[in-house]
């Protein structure tokens, strides 16, 4: 509990860190705050789980290529699949919170997810801080950092969990996480999701047992998708059909509100 009260040490550093650490960009804006900072409610590296991944097509949404943000042009990568980089990792946080990340989806800042300039979305890369040697697995599924000098940026949860969320930045190595079977056709505008995956569990009574707490407090069906990944089974939990965008959008902000994961959009 005492580690949740802490403060940082130097606050003027700290937030000078904040405002130094690159942003990612959303559509979805304008936002309640101006400059970013962590939550209230903090948390620890044993707290941030890697994210899963899954064969989660490529569509259209957040994949607009060549886009331009503040007169310079980005070109989605059409090959990823050898993609490894270094450079500096920021992250992005509470200013950011429940809003729609480049792809539609909602952004959680306890999620282990991230933003890149030009990998496909959704990509999984794993991304490990060559200062200490901590390395986490996420999901990018948003567009950023737009700084020269940052190669991507973490959730706030993928910077607790390298070590720099306080510091801003790190050196940091980021390398593709092939998944078999993806299907990279891409989907055509207004049409792309219909489902919302809230997670992935090797025990189907796991499974069983959040789609039974998600029932209980959603409108929306909610049902258990079995699928083999490599030589496991892994039990997926899914919430729709959903009839609209709109609609996604509300149920994904009542799963924030609940303290769940927004879940991944699915076609």
């Amino acid at each position: 509990m005492e580690r949740h009260l802490q403060k940082p040490r130097n606050l003027l550093l700290f937030l000078f860190a904040l405002w130094i650490a690159g942003c990612s960009w959303s559509p979805s804006g304008p936002y309640t705050v101006r400059h970013d900072s962590a939550p209230l409610h903090a948390i620890g590296p044993e707290d941030v789980v890697d994210a899963i991944p899954v064969a989660d097509p490529i569509t259209s949404a957040g994949n607009s290529s060549p886009y331009r943000v503040r007169g310079v042009s980005y070109h989605v990568l059409q090959d990823a699949s050898s993609y490894k980089e270094r450079g500096t990792a920021s992250w992005y946080g509470a200013k950011f919170q429940g809003h729609k990340t480049a792809n539609g989806e909602i952004y959680n800042l306890y999620s282990a997810t991230a933003a890149h300039k030009t990998l496909p979305i959704p990509s999984y890369v794993r991304v490990t801080n060559l200062d200490n040697g901590r390395s986490i697995v996420v999901r990018v599924n948003d567009r950023g950092p737009f700084h020269p000098d940052r190669v991507i940026d973490l959730s706030y949860a993928g910077a607790v969990k390298l070590g720099y969320m306080e510091s801003g930045t790190a050196p940091v190595e980021v390398e593709i996480v092939r998944v078999p079977d993806v299907d990279d056709r891409r989907g055509s505008p207004g049409g792309d999701y219909r489902f919302l995956q809230v997670g992935a569990f090797g025990i189907e009574a796991s499974a069983k047992d959040l789609q039974g707490r998600l029932a209980a407090v959603l409108a929306s069906p909610v049902f258990v998708s079995p699928v083999q990944a490599g030589k496991n089974l892994l039990y997926r939990v899914r919430v729709g059909p959903v009839a609209d965008s709109d609609t996604m959008t509300r149920v994904q902000r009542q799963l924030v509100a609940l303290g769940y994961p927004p879940g991944q959009l699915l076609p």
